[in-house]
């Protein structure tokens, strides 16, 4: 199976083409960015797709991130992605940014609470916590920082993911044992792929997965009525 990676969730514009049993990527690339993902994400696929013999058309699946994260940022990666799987009619499906980043954490050596935590700005952040053998200690949710280091008691955690920094630091103030593990811009776009090729189309859609209302909403007395 080749698969076709793509993350905008995030503050980073990422894609790579993976080949199950490899150990890397065939090819990848990874901008840092707050903005821009829809005008860099295209070119960007295009560079690393021009890498690998055969490109789009050696395609057997694409995988995209599909949130927590920017309403703006995730719209572009989702479109991109189901873009690409209707041309080459091939599956698309989506892989939660928790985790992606969770994943490389449960497969290292270290040990401890398995913890991602995304800045969701405004105090809060999006957290997703495993315990021992799988155990879901917080399900993906949005919670500010003491609400969730009182979920996650006494520790020791491994945390990654963007708001790693200050959780660990919230932790440590409260005598919490804690190590950071990544606090990258976005998921490792290689794990992406991985769980990308473990999923199931039917199941993992391309959809977006919002843990918050947008901020923005409808203003009624606004409205222009219907006549």
């Amino acid at each position: 199976m080749r698969i076709l990676a793509i993350d905008t969730a995030l503050s980073a514009c990422s894609a790579c083409l993976w080949e199950s049993g490899a150990p890397e990527p065939l090819a990848r690339e990874t901008i840092p960015m707050e903005r821009g993902h829809a005008e860099a994400l295209l070119p960007l696929i295009d560079r690393v797709t021009s890498q690998v013999d055969g490109g789009f058309g050696t395609l057997s699946r694409v995988a995209v991130t599909v949130g927590p994260g920017s309403y703006t940022g995730l719209r572009v990666g989702i479109s991109a992605a189901r873009a690409i799987g209707l041309a080459a009619g091939i599956p698309v499906v989506g892989v939660a940014t928790l985790s992606a980043f969770l994943a490389p954490l449960m497969t290292g050596e270290r040990r401890g609470l398995f913890t991602a935590a995304i800045d969701a700005k405004h105090g809060q952040i999006y957290v997703q916590a495993i315990g021992a053998g799988g155990r879901a200690v917080i399900p993906p949710s949005l919670m500010g920082y003491r609400e969730a280091l009182r979920l996650l008691g006494s520790g020791p955690l491994l945390v990654a993911g963007t708001a790693a920094n200050t959780l660990t630091a919230e932790a440590r103030a409260q005598g919490i044992e804690v190590a950071i593990s990544d606090d990258a811009p976005g998921p490792d776009i290689a794990w992406v792929a991985r769980l990308g090729a473990m999923a199931d189309p039917a199941q993992a859609l391309p959809k977006p997965l919002y843990l918050r209302e947008p901020d923005a909403k409808p203003q009624d007395g606004a409205r222009i009525a219907r006549r």
